[in-house]
């Protein structure tokens, strides 16, 4: 498949080129999705599944059973159109930077806030059903 040279495209549109637009859900957002994997993924010289060459790190990530079904379920349907295969843990790595890089810097502290204020409630619920020893 080609890749899209946006630069070229909008020099012969007349247009200027200022960034990049991202769609978020439904059809475009799927397509986005596809687009982004069609355009990082690559063979490696060695052979075997495309991946994305900036990746250099890899990491067991306990996941609940749905989770897995949705992967696999978007993972098969972006694979199924033919623009590239994408496994379920490839998709979920994407997935989890285009999140990164949709949070902004100030509203990182208020993810991390609330998420350990949801820990703690967890963490004082199991020690309520928990009884005591002595």
């Amino acid at each position: 498949m080609k890749k899209l040279k946006m630069e070229k495209i909008a020099k012969r549109l007349g247009a200027e080129r200022r960034g990049k637009a991202t769609a978020h859900s439904g059809y475009f957002g799927a397509a986005q999705l596809a687009e982004d994997i069609s355009a990082r993924f690559k063979v490696p010289a060695s052979g075997g599944r495309s991946t994305d060459p900036s990746w250099d790190k890899k990491r067991l990530v306990p996941l609940a059973s749905d989770t897995l079904k949705s992967l696999e379920k978007l993972s098969k349907e972006i694979s199924r159109d033919g623009l590239v295969r994408v496994e379920p843990m490839q998709l979920a790595a994407i997935v989890l930077e285009k999140f990164l890089e949709s949070v902004k810097e100030s509203d990182r502290k208020t993810l991390i806030d609330r998420a350990l204020q949801t820990l703690d409630a967890e963490s004082s619920e199991e020690d309520m059903e928990t009884p005591a020893s002595g």
